[in-house]
C-alpha cells in the first residue's frame, strides 16, 4: 500500500491538513462542522486562546505549501525550511505568551501565572508565560517578548536583523514625520499660540532659527543621508558651509547637523562678499603693483530646496527594483549632489557585486532615468553606489567655488576652481601637483567651460608676475577672448604652424631653467623662489649675475587633434618632453581635445600626463582611452565630469563650474586696463621660428631647400657615418626634424655617395667608414 503512494507524501499530508483546517474553521468562525468541528474548535481554543482564529488560515497556508513544494529539496532549501519553522514557533510563542501576560496577569504579590486561559494566550501562552514570569517577573517577561518576536520575524523572512531594522525604520518613517511635525509646531509656537492660533505659517518663522535644511558651500544643498539621518524625517547632514561674513553663530564641535524644525526654511545664499576676499597671501611678487579683480565680478548661483520625500521615494523604488531581480539590498545612505543623487546600498549575505553591475539598464528603466552609473564598491566602504541624474540640475557658478572655504584655504598660485563634488564640497585643484592635465569630451559636454573656469580662476587669484600663460587655440573662437591680458607670454596662438614653435619654445625655456636651478644649487622652482625671496642666491665666482624671480608658466592647448594633424611628431615630442621634465621648473600643461582617439591621445602622451578630466563621451571605448576605465560614457553632459588624479585609481565625479562670457569680458577688461600696451610685455620668440634646431618650420620643412642649411646636412652626414645606421627615423629623432625633411637629407646623402639606395623598410647601407670621415675632416674637405 505504501508503495502505491510513494512520492505523494507531501500531497497527502497537505490535503489532510487543508481538510482539517476547513472543518476547524467552520467550527471556530460559525459554530458548524458537527461533532468533529466542535472538537477541533475546543482543542484549538484551549491551546491557542485568542490566536485560535488565525490557526485555520495558517493551517491552509501550510497545506498549500506542502503540496506546492518540489519533491527533491537541496540542502540549502531544507535548512531554510527548518529555519522558518523555528521562526514560526518562536513568533507564536512570543505572541501567545505576551497576550497571556497582558490579558491574564498573575494576582498582585504572586509569582507566575495561575492557569491557562482560552481568552488570553491559551495553554501554549501559559506554558511560555508561567516560567518566564517566575524567573523575570511580569515586566521582565513582557520586555523579552518583542525581542523574541523580532528575532522570529528575521528567521521567517530570511533577512538579517540589521536589514530588518532598516526596513522597519523606512516603513514607519511617514508616521514619525507626522508626529515630529506636530511636536515641532507645538514646541516652536508654545502651548498658548498652538491652541489659539493653530500651526505657524512660513512667514511667521524666524529666518535665523535653526532649520532642518542647511545650505552647503555657495548655497548648494548637498546632503548625506544615512541610517542616522533619515531622508523621510528630515534629519540631514550637510557639507561644510561657507565662512560666515557676519558674526559667527555659536555651534557645537560637531557642527553642520542641526535638529529639524518644520516647516523648513531654506536660507538664501548671502551675496554680501568682501571684495578683498580673494587677495590672499600667495607667493610674493617683488615690486608688484597689480590689483586683482573684485570678487563681485563673478555671479553666484541661487539656492533651491531639495524634495527630500521624492529622493527617499526614488531610493525605495531602487531597492524594490533590485529585489524584483533577486538582489537583496538595504538602502543605507543617499547623497544629493548638484547633478546626480548617489544611493548607497548594502548587499545582502551571499549577493555578488557583479549581479548588481549587470542590472544597469534595468535600474535605469525602473527609475525612469536616461542612464545610471554604478560604483561597485564605493572606495573605503562596504557598499555600492548607484548614481541617478537629478530631474532638476543645479548650475554651479565659479563665484560659488572661489568664495568657498576651500578657496580661502588655497595658497598655491596654480590652484584653480573646478566645480563641486557630489557631496556639495567645492573642488580646488593644484595644477602644479598634478602636474599636467588631459581634458577630453565630446562637443557640448563642458570641456571649454572647464578651460574658462581654469583661466578665470588664475586671473582672479594671481598676478602676471606669478603666472605666465601660453594659449594655443587652433579653433580661434574659445581662447581668443583672453588676448592682450598681461599674463600672456605671447598673443593667443591660432596658427597650428606657430603652435608647434610655441611648444618648442617651452622646451627650450625648460632647459634654460634647469641650467638656472643647477647654478643656484636648488631642486625645483619652489626652492629657487624661496632662496630668491630670502636673498640667498649667490653669483658664481668671478661673475656678476642679476637673479630674477621665476614665475610659473601654464601652457593651454584647446584642441590637440588639430595640432596632431598638422605636425604630429613635433607636437608629440614637445609635449612628452615637457610632461616628463617640466614640473620641477614650473611649466605645466593643460591639453584639451574633443577627439579621444588613440591617434590623438597617443600612448606616449597618456603615459606622461597622469591627471585626466573626462567629460561625456560617446562610448566606453573613448572612456577607456581617456581614463583607462569605463564611466565617462554614462555622464549626462553640461559640465558633468570625472576627475582622475595622478595617484588615484577611482575617478571623482564633479559638476564643473560655469562662468558667463560677460563675466570673462569684465575680468579681462580689468587686466587690460592695467596694461594698455601689453605687447611690450610679450616674451620674444615664443611663437616664432628663431632658435629652433635647424631653423625649420615643422610644417613647411618639406618645402625648404636643404642646401640652404649646410650645417644640418653636415650633422646628418656625421651622425649616419658615426652610427653606421642609414635610418630616416633616426635622423628625425636625433635632429628633431620632420619626416619629409629627414627623407630629403637622406636623399642628399645618397647623391654624395654616403649611403646606398633605399631598400624599402630596411635601413640604408652606409658606404663611408668613420675613419674616412676623419680623413675628410682633417683635410678640411668636410
Amino acid at each position: 500500500m505504501s508503495e502505491a503512494f510513494e512520492g505523494y507524501g507531501d500531497d497527502v499530508a497537505g490535503t489532510l491538513l487543508i481538510g482539517a483546517a476547513i472543518i476547524c474553521g467552520l467550527g471556530i468562525y460559525g459554530g458548524f462542522g458537527g461533532a468533529l468541528g466542535r472538537l477541533f474548535r475546543n482543542v484549538v481554543i484551549d491551546v491557542a486562546g485568542l490566536f485560535a482564529y488565525v490557526v485555520p488560515v495558517l493551517a491552509v497556508a501550510l497545506g498549500v505549501w506542502l503540496i506546492a513544494r518540489p519533491n527533491e529539496i537541496d540542502a540549502e532549501s531544507a535548512a531554510s525550511t527548518r529555519r522558518r519553522l523555528v521562526g514560526a514557533l518562536l513568533a507564536f510563542a512570543s505572541l501567545t505568551g505576551a497576550t497571556h501576560l497582558i490579558v491574564d496577569p498573575p494576582p498582585m504579590g504572586e509569582v507566575g501565572v495561575g492557569v491557562a486561559n482560552d481568552n488570553a494566550g491559551g495553554l501554549f501562552g501559559w506554558l511560555v508565560a508561567n516560567p518566564l514570569s517566575t524567573l523575570l517577573g511580569r515586566w521582565g517577561a513582557l520586555a523579552l517578548m518583542p525581542v523574541v518576536l523580532f528575532f522570529a520575524v528575521s528567521l521567517l523572512t530570511g533577512r538579517r536583523m540589521r536589514t530588518l531594522a532598516g526596513d522597519t525604520r523606512v516603513a514607519l518613517a511617514p508616521v514619525g514625520r507626522l508626529m515630529g511635525d506636530g511636536a515641532g509646531a507645538l514646541f516652536r509656537l508654545g502651548p498658548r499660540e498652538a491652541i489659539l492660533d493653530g500651526p505657524a505659517t512660513e512667514e511667521e518663522v524666524d529666518p535665523d532659527a535653526p532649520t532642518g535644511v542647511m545650505d552647503g558651500p555657495g548655497g548648494h544643498r548637498g546632503r548625506f543621508f544615512d541610517q542616522d539621518n533619515d531622508p523621510a524625517t528630515g534629519h540631514l547632514e550637510t557639507p561644510p558651509a561657507l565662512p560666515p561674513t557676519g558674526p559667527p553663530p555659536s555651534t557645537s564641535t560637531k557642527a553642520q547637523v542641526t535638529p529639524p524644525r518644520p516647516p523648513k526654511v531654506v536660507v538664501p545664499f548671502d551675496d554680501s562678499v568682501d571684495p578683498e576676499q580673494l587677495e590672499m597671501d600667495l607667493d610674493p611678487a617683488a615690486g608688484s603693483s597689480w590689483v586683482l579683480p573684485r570678487i563681485d565680478l563673478l555671479s553666484r548661483s541661487d539656492t533651491r530646496e531639495v524634495d527630500e520625500e521624492a529622493v527617499a521615494e526614488r531610493g525605495q523604488r531602487l531597492e524594490a527594483a533590485l529585489a524584483e531581480h533577486g538582489v537583496e539590498t538595504r538602502l543605507v545612505g543617499m547623497v544629493v549632489g548638484p547633478t546626480v543623487t548617489r544611493y548607497e546600498l548594502e548587499l545582502g549575505v551571499g549577493v555578488k557585486v557583479a549581479k548588481v553591475t549587470n542590472l544597469n539598464r534595468d535600474i535605469a528603466y525602473a527609475l525612469a532615468s536616461s542612464d545610471v552609473r554604478i560604483i561597485a564598491p564605493i572606495p573605503g566602504r562596504q557598499a555600492i553606489g548607484v548614481e541617478v541624474p537629478n530631474d532638476d540640475r543645479d548650475v554651479v557658478a565659479l563665484g560659488d567655488i572661489l568664495t568657498s572655504a576651500e578657496a580661502a584655504k588655497a595658497r598655491a598660485p596654480l590652484e584653480v576652481g573646478v566645480g563641486r563634488d557630489i557631496n556639495g564640497r567645492s573642488v580646488m585643484v593644484d595644477l602644479a601637483t598634478m602636474p599636467h592635465v588631459l581634458i577630453a569630451g565630446q562637443t557640448g559636454a563642458g570641456k571649454s567651460s572647464c578651460l574658462n573656469s581654469i583661466l578665470t580662476s588664475i586671473m582672479m587669484r594671481v598676478t602676471p608676475d606669478q603666472v605666465g600663460l601660453i594659449l594655443i587655440d587652433p579653433k580661434r573662437v574659445e581662447l581668443t577672448q583672453y588676448d592682450r591680458i598681461p599674463h600672456l607670454l605671447t598673443s593667443v596662438v591660432t596658427d597650428p604652424k606657430k603652435a608647434a614653435n610655441a611648444l618648442d619654445w617651452a622646451v627650450r625655456e625648460m632647459e634654460k631653467r634647469y641650467d638656472l636651478l643647477q647654478e643656484a644649487g636648488v631642486r625645483d622652482i619652489g626652492g629657487y623662489n624661496a632662496n630668491y625671496d630670502a636673498g640667498r642666491l649667490d653669483s658664481p665666482l668671478g661673475e656678476e649675475r642679476e637673479w630674477e624671480r621665476m614665475r610659473y608658466i601654464l601652457v593651454v592647448v584647446d584642441e590637440l587633434s588639430d595640432l596632431m594633424l598638422v605636425a604630429p611628431r613635433d607636437v608629440e615630442n614637445s609635449i612628452c618632453r615637457l610632461a616628463q621634465m617640466a614640473r620641477a621648473v614650473g611649466i605645466h600643461l593643460v591639453i584639451a581635445t574633443q577627439r579621444p582617439s588613440v591617434n590623438v591621445i597617443t600612448g606616449v602622451i597618456k603615459a606622461n600626463v597622469p591627471a585626466r578630466m573626462a567629460f561625456a563621451v560617446a562610448s566606453s571605448t573613448d572612456s577607456k582611452v581617456v581614463l583607462d576605465q569605463v564611466g565617462a560614457e554614462r555622464l549626462v553632459g553640461r559640465g558633468d565630469m570625472l576627475l582622475l588624479g595622478p595617484a588615484a585609481s577611482v575617478a571623482q565625479r564633479i559638476q564643473g563650474a560655469w562662468v558667463e562670457e560677460s563675466e570673462v569680458r569684465d575680468i579681462v577688461g580689468h587686466w587690460r586696463e592695467q596694461a594698455p600696451v601689453v605687447e611690450e610685455r610679450y616674451t620674444e620668440g615664443v611663437a616664432d621660428e628663431t632658435d629652433r634646431p635647424g631653423g625649420e618650420d615643422p610644417v613647411t620643412a618639406s618645402a625648404a631647400d636643404p642646401n640652404d642649411d649646410d650645417e644640418l646636412l653636415k650633422q646628418a652626414w656625421e651622425l649616419v657615418v658615426r652610427s653606421q645606421l642609414g635610418s630616416t627615423s633616426m635622423l628625425q629623432r636625433k635632429l628633431r626634424v620632420g619626416f619629409a625633411r629627414a627623407g630629403r637629407l637622406m636623399d642628399l646623402l645618397e647623391e654624395r655617395g654616403i649611403v646606398g639606395a633605399s631598400e624599402g623598410s630596411k635601413a640604408r647601407t652606409v658606404l663611408m667608414t668613420p675613419e674616412e670621415l676623419d680623413e675628410l675632416i682633417n683635410a678640411g674637405q668636410f
